[in-house]
């Protein structure tokens, strides 16, 4: 099977399985009845600590306005010791509009469209035979897998994260918390890596 051929059975198999769940339709942010209940009326950028690391990147890069609208949105939240373990200078100093570039595209990389349950990327997993291709927001792609039962994400230098925490449901998404920071590929220009 060719690469866009699984990218197009891995985003149909992931916004299938996340529509089916809770037995009816979708409300009007797209969330099932049962998602709905269980998020009640908290938004992922309500919901997440303010003081975190992720959300205050988020506010940098003026994308926790996104992650309070209706969504929704399947958020991998890495947690603050992931963080942490980048080089200095990786989130550094937002007025500076490259920087501010930068994290936005680190952001977006790490937000899928759409309601995904753990089931569903695990279900996706098994579809594809061990490893599926899921598409990011920011149009660039994670290798998701699995290690007995627990689910890992790669990012394209092959960087590793486990989903540490699944289905964390808000009114417009979820969110699944993760033990380490995915970055996207970094921007060529004409075949040659950016310096």
């Amino acid at each position: 099977m060719n690469r866009i051929a699984l990218m197009l059975g891995v985003g149909a198999a992931l916004i299938v399985g996340g529509c089916g769940q809770g037995g009816g339709g979708n409300d009007a942010s797209g969330q099932t009845p049962a998602a709905t209940k269980a998020a009640g009326g908290q938004t992922i950028a309500a919901g997440l600590p303010a003081n975190g690391q992720f959300m205050a990147a988020a506010k940098a890069a003026g994308i926790d306005k996104t992650l309070a609208g209706p969504g929704p949105y399947t958020v991998l939240v890495p947690d603050d010791a992931a963080f942490a373990k980048l080089p200095p200078g990786t989130i550094g100093n937002n007025a500076d509009p490259q920087q501010r570039a930068k994290i936005t595209s680190m952001l977006t990389y790490l937000i899928l469209p759409g309601t995904v349950l753990a089931a569903d990327i695990g279900k996706t997993i098994d579809n594809a035979h061990g490893k599926a291709v899921i598409m990011t927001v920011s149009g660039q792609t994670l290798t998701a897998s699995k290690e007995g039962d627990a689910i890992t994400l790669t990012d394209g230098s092959g960087n590793a994260a486990h989903i540490t925490k699944a289905d964390q449901q808000f009114s417009n998404g979820v969110v699944h918390q993760i033990d380490a920071v995915l970055m996207p590929p970094a921007p060529t220009s004409q075949g040659t890596p950016a310096k």
